[in-house]
């Protein structure tokens, strides 16, 4: 390929590319399976980021774009004073976690990653300082936003 003159960036996909194939993959494959999944795990998303009212908290991923699958995970970002406070918080809650240290590759990276199941769903916190909130550039919602995605994708019972 590179003797033809083709980067290897030009022998791939966008991002859009593969995130319009996957959405039509959905849609023939699992269109009633995936409007149902994608339903409880924005509802699950709803009620955790209801618990986390005291902290700065926004639903990303791919259950906000509508493109989880079978075994994603429900991704939060939570902005705080610190890791700790949130991991505090969660010890206080009585809530099980499992605490993963984030690698440091960008000023973007997380200091702390907590996951855990939520209703059988698994859920990945990402903390960031809370200075961070302003240079965040991923598509994300607050709670608000996720309560208008469920009133707009009620299933059909």
């Amino acid at each position: 390929a590179r003797q033809l003159g083709a980067t290897e960036t030009d022998t791939l996909p966008t991002n859009l590319e593969v995130e319009a194939a996957l959405r039509e993959y959905q849609s023939i494959y699992q269109d009633d399976e995936h409007a149902e999944r994608l339903f409880a795990m924005r509802s699950v998303a709803a009620e955790v980021l209801t618990l986390l009212a005291p902290f700065r908290a926004y639903l990303t991923g791919a259950v906000l774009d509508g493109t989880a699958g079978r075994y994603a995970e429900v991704d939060i970002e939570v902005y705080a004073d610190s890791a700790k406070d949130v991991e505090i918080f969660f010890l206080n809650q009585n809530l099980r976690y499992e605490h993963r240290e984030a690698r440091k590759l960008a000023h973007d990276t997380p200091e702390a990653i907590l996951v855990f199941d939520w209703d059988d769903v698994p859920v990945r916190l990402s903390i960031h300082e809370s200075r961070a909130e302003r240079r965040a550039s991923a598509e994300r919602v607050r709670l608000d936003g996720v309560e208008k995605l469920l009133a707009a994708s009620v299933p059909a019972p």
